[in-house]
């Protein structure tokens, strides 16, 4: 099983449309967007009308409070795509789960609430997690001699080991990849990837 996944898009429609090719290719099953879309109502509907036309499912998240009001009143418009943000939702073997948080903060509450949650129901499935910001201190969040990240996600990803952790907001790590302990991160950047799941 493969998807594609992207992330700070923001309004180059050039490179939506280079996604919507690849994604459109018989290798891809679904697609994933980890935020980033540009908190502007007349973009957000291009980009979910395009990646829905696909007709393959596609589960978005977003990267600010604007955006997620703005994602989440015009998703239900679109039959084949999904607003994963805060939410689990099982998707084949597998259960994705979306924070989209607020950016860069070294701790967040609200994602350890949902998380315990996730964690109760789900701890016994194969998983993938789809953020925003990056966990902390591996090669996604690094800026300089810096880590950035968040440490509520890096003791969730440790504790719940999904095969696949997703987010962006970093520019100097867009294209990279990591390991922690069996959870491969990747930060896709606006060009995208597609990743293979077991």
């Amino acid at each position: 099983m493969k998807f594609l996944t992207f992330v700070d898009l923001h309004e180059d429609k050039k490179q939506l449309k280079h996604l919507v090719a690849r994604a459109s290719e018989d290798d891809v099953d679904f697609i994933i967007c980890s935020g980033g879309l540009h908190p502007v109502a007349s973009n957000i509907k291009l980009i979910l009308g395009k990646i829905n036309s696909i007709g393959k499912k596609a589960f978005f998240i977003c990267s600010n409070e604007k955006e997620r009001n703005i994602v989440s009143s015009m998703i239900g418009n679109y039959e084949n795509c999904f607003f994963l943000d805060g939410e689990a939702i099982e998707h084949e073997d597998y259960v994705l789960f979306g924070h989209g948080g607020e950016g860069l903060a070294r701790e967040d509450f609200q994602f350890r609430q949902v998380s315990r949650k996730w964690y109760g129901n789900y701890k016994n499935k194969k998983s993938v997690l789809v953020l925003y910001g990056p966990a902390y201190e591996t090669k996604l969040d690094k800026v300089e001699d810096k880590f950035l990240g968040n440490i509520d996600y890096r003791k969730f990803i440790l504790r719940m080991q999904p095969k696949v952790a997703i987010s962006g907001h970093i520019t100097e790590s867009y294209g990279m990849s990591d390991k922690l302990e069996k959870t491969i991160l990747i930060n896709p950047g606006f060009e995208g990837m597609v990743i293979e799941l077991p």
